[in-house]
């Protein structure tokens, strides 16, 4: 008999009654009924009831078994009477009668409950993970997440592509999110940094003639933390393909992010994805990260506006012809009392307000609105959002750019509290048509709106002789449930198109051979046309498991302050570390260092 199991604590039926076995695992929960001793036993998949008789000699030792403790149990298989079967559980039917026990591991008073979903706060969990990860709810995410890179890998390599690994030290890139930088021992003053993604790397593979390449690669980004995004790190699929279009990308992934959300979901996953272009989906939702969910589209009403009696928004549209007004049309909101709720809830932004009209008693408008441009303007308001009694909508005036983000907040509110949005539904999205380069107001240039790689709509041309704000650009993104899975493009794999767009971006042609100089080599030797995406792979596990929160489908994830608490990351070196790499502390670095030393000792004091 092995030396701690013949079974798993969740494989024992009514067909082994009779036979001896031996299990081992973690005390779930203990009931003491007098003259017997009752121990469900765990381990990762399920439960065993054991019984101990108060003869044995090792009864009193049961006793004193806190949870968590680790047990080896040899005992007898009996079936349970009929009056004690436990349906809730595969091994109900049964029961271990214990004959020998040996405490593996004693467990000391528990700083969290593992046998209840009770909630802890996030500090708790965190510094001691490994009893968090004990719990059922974490267990079934954690062991999702291992399916779902599995099933990535199988759909990958059965459409044809490769697995390859890119490397973890590599140069510093000035574009994007910041660094995370590795000093160099044995080149002193330099440093790698950790790749932010693979995205040269994966263009190289394409020029290298790896006609499709794939891995799960780990990201770093030293970005703050937010729900949906792991400070420092995190894992995409990444992809790219060669001698393909913005269509060939959308055919080979759209097939993998359907199939995937369906095996791991009893929820409904509509096909094929929309594809919305950029402005459009700024204009109907507020946001290039729609929730297809809430029905509620956004219109220009602008026109019943001008030259109207509601002076707020007729002098707007009067004043600036880039100022617009736009409807959130909210059907079945039309009572005052929900008018209000949005109207305080707006003010509660920050806003001065949210204006409003509603349809009652034969579709006659109602509201501060209504009254002042009057009915026929109302009534085309009505028609034109196509609403009725009962409905209302909002408005929000000004110049878009400003107020297009607080209107799809707006929206999503409206559409969350009327109860308007689908359940159990995955709403997949592509939003594509992205500009090339925008204007910054920080630095009054220029710069790369989205991947400075990609490909611009009509190439060289398009370079040469369009207003740079008005490019598009070969870039896309794909969107499931109000959350952005990936953004992806085709590539430039022209260098004059490359030298050309960053040049336009403010780069002179010395930082582009400095920082970007292997990519920029190897465009002169004969690239082919190529494209690539790379869907989150925390962001797809957190929507399959039905959770907000991308820290409860990673192992071991950092706070919000990017610290790892149960081994102490980040952490102190030695000096002797230091001066080996040539670096230096500064005061101010000293000063800081000093302080969080302190203040971690006393954290550690007052849980002691």
């Amino acid at each position: 008999m092995h030396r701690y199991r013949t079974h798993r604590c969740g494989e024992l039926r009514k067909g082994d009654v009779g036979s001896t076995a031996r299990l081992s695992g973690w005390v779930h929960r203990k009931r003491d009924h007098g003259q017997l001793l009752f121990i469900d036993l765990r381990d990762h998949t399920g439960i065993t009831q054991i019984v101990f008789q108060p003869e044995k000699p090792f009864f009193a030792d049961a006793e004193r078994a806190r949870n968590e403790s680790v047990l080896t149990i040899t005992g007898h298989v009996v079936a349970r009477s009929d009056d004690t079967v436990n349906g809730e559980l595969p091994t109900g039917e049964i029961e271990l009668v214990a004959d020998a026990m040996v405490i593996e591991s004693e467990a000391e008073t528990l700083p969290l409950q593992v046998n209840s979903e009770q909630d802890y706060p996030e500090e708790t969990r965190l510094r001691y993970r490994f009893l968090d990860l004990r719990r059922d709810k974490m267990q079934r995410q954690i062991r999702l997440r291992s399916a779902v890179t599995s099933s990535i890998r199988r759909r990958m390599v059965e459409i044809g592509f490769t697995e390859i690994q890119t490397p973890i030290l590599t140069a510093s890139s000035p574009e994007g999110a910041r660094d995370f930088l590795v000093p160099s021992r044995m080149h002193p003053g330099r440093f790698y940094a950790l790749p932010q993604a693979p995205q040269q790397y994966k263009q190289l593979l394409m020029m290298s003639g790896f006609d499709r390449y794939f891995q799960i690669a780990p990201c770093f980004r030293d970005e703050d933390a937010r729900a949906d995004r792991s400070p420092g790190e995190f894992y995409q699929l990444d992809l790219e393909m060669a001698f393909v279009t913005q269509e060939d990308v959308f055919s080979a992934v759209e097939p993998v992010m359907h199939g995937l959300f369906e095996e791991f979901s009893g929820w409904s996953v509509p096909g094929p994805f929309p594809r919305i272009p950029y402005r459009e989906a700024i204009a109907k939702y507020g946001t290039d990260k729609p929730d297809l969910r809430n029905p509620i589209e956004m219109q220009d009403v602008s026109e019943p506006f001008r030259g109207s009696g509601f002076k707020v928004f007729a002098g707007m549209l009067e004043k600036d012809a880039d100022n617009r007004v736009w409807a959130i049309p909210a059907k079945t909101g039309g009572s005052r009392a929900f008018c209000d709720r949005m109207n305080s809830w707006a003010q509660g932004e920050g806003q001065p307000g949210l204006g409003y009209i509603f349809w009652r008693d034969g579709n006659k408008g109602a509201g501060p609105i209504a009254n002042n441009i009057g009915e026929e303007r109302t009534e085309a308001i009505r028609t034109q959002l196509g609403l009725s009694d009962g409905d209302a909508a909002f408005f929000v005036a000004g110049n878009p750019k400003k107020f297009y983000k607080f209107a799809g907040a707006a929206r999503d509110r409206a559409g969350r509290e009327l109860g308007l949005c689908e359940t159990e539904v995955f709403r997949f999205c592509w939003i594509v048509d992205f500009p090339m380069f925008e204007w910054d107001e920080e630095t009054k240039a220029v710069i790369f709106s989205h991947n400075p790689f990609s490909m611009p709509q009509g190439g060289m041309e398009a370079l040469d002789g369009t207003d740079p704000l008005d490019i598009l650009a070969f870039q896309y993104d794909i969107v499931c449930n109000g959350i952005e899975l990936s953004s992806g493009a085709i590539r430039n794999h022209r260098p004059d198109i490359m030298k050309k767009a960053f040049e336009i971006a403010g780069y002179d042609f010395s930082v582009v051979e400095e920082k970007f100089g292997g990519m920029y080599r190897a465009l002169q030797f004969g690239a082919p046309p190529h494209g690539g995406i790379a869907p989150g792979l925390d962001r797809i596990v957190m929507l399959l498991a039905d959770t907000e929160n991308i820290r409860e489908v990673t192992a071991f994830p950092m706070n919000q302050q990017a610290q790892e608490l149960l081994l102490g990351a980040p952490s102190t070196v030695t000096e002797g570390q230091l001066k080996e790499l040539g670096i230096q502390l500064s005061i101010a670095a000293r000063e800081a260092l000093g302080k969080s030393v302190k203040a971690d000792a006393g954290d550690r004091q007052g849980e002691s």
